[in-house]
């Protein structure tokens, strides 16, 4: 991540990106310089605020009533915004979760139809016993089984009952093994289009309607983060055996 992190910074998006500005895009009621004040810290405590609430009593909930008064309360926004506010975030929050129902179901059919299983099946016939294709190969697999569901949560359970055997055919240890399984579901998680750790940036980048989800979040993501993974995750298996 750092490696594909200081590339994405000093390389690949070193120059600046320009934008288009218009009377359409820009909220006349914000157009002053935007600098450090209160109400920045306010937020800034009341997010702390509801992520440590959701840790301790694991209520996203109460976490959210709990950073959404603290806001209120040091008039972050006015009151009779409010309602503005939650209907975008619905707005938001509906159209990624709709994306992530979606994927669940193609998940669902491939747990039920035995995709997945054939797929391993007939990598498990390609690599033989060879130890380096094996571990790339998987990796690969598990990179476009999780880029179809989204969540390397639920994909965990799907590739592991079918690599764990694959692992052990190939000679890998159970520490191996779980690196393997880790690194597949991680994979298609950070580049997937249906995944929350793509929608959930792309929601709050495409505010002015110039971030594209697939150009400006997935692909970033998938060069910078999962090629770098895939190269240190085959590396890391063969060094732990």
């Amino acid at each position: 991540m750092l490696i594909g992190l200081l590339i994405a910074i000093f390389i690949s998006y070193k120059k600046s990106r320009i934008y288009e500005y218009s009377e359409v895009s820009v909220n006349r009621e914000q157009s002053e310089d935007v600098t450090w004040s209160r109400r920045h810290l306010i937020v800034l405590i009341g997010a702390m605020s509801a992520l440590i609430i959701q840790i301790l009593y694991s209520s996203l909930a109460l976490g959210a009533i709990i950073g959404l008064g603290i806001m209120l309360l040091g008039q972050t926004f006015r009151f009779d915004q409010l309602d503005h506010l939650l209907n975008n975030g619905i707005t938001s929050m509906g159209y990624i979760a709709f994306v992530m129902l979606v994927a669940a179901g193609y998940g669902n059919i491939m747990r039920e139809t035995g995709g997945v299983e054939q797929l391993v099946q007939s990598l498990s016939s390609l690599v033989g016993d060879n130890q380096l294709l094996g571990a790339f190969s998987m990796l690969v697999v598990g990179l476009f089984i999780t880029m179809g569901i989204g969540t390397s949560f639920g994909t965990i359970p799907i590739i592991a009952t079918i690599y764990v055997p694959l692992a052990q055919q190939l000679g890998f240890t159970p520490t191996a093994t779980i690196l393997l399984v880790g690194v597949a579901a991680a994979l298609g998680d950070a580049g997937s289009p249906a995944s929350d750790s793509t929608l959930g940036p792309t929601a709050g980048l495409n505010i002015d309607g110039q971030h594209d989800h697939i150009r400006d979040t997935c692909l970033p993501t998938f060069l910078h983060y999962n090629i770098p993974l895939i190269l240190i995750g085959t590396l890391a298996a063969l060094l732990i055996g």
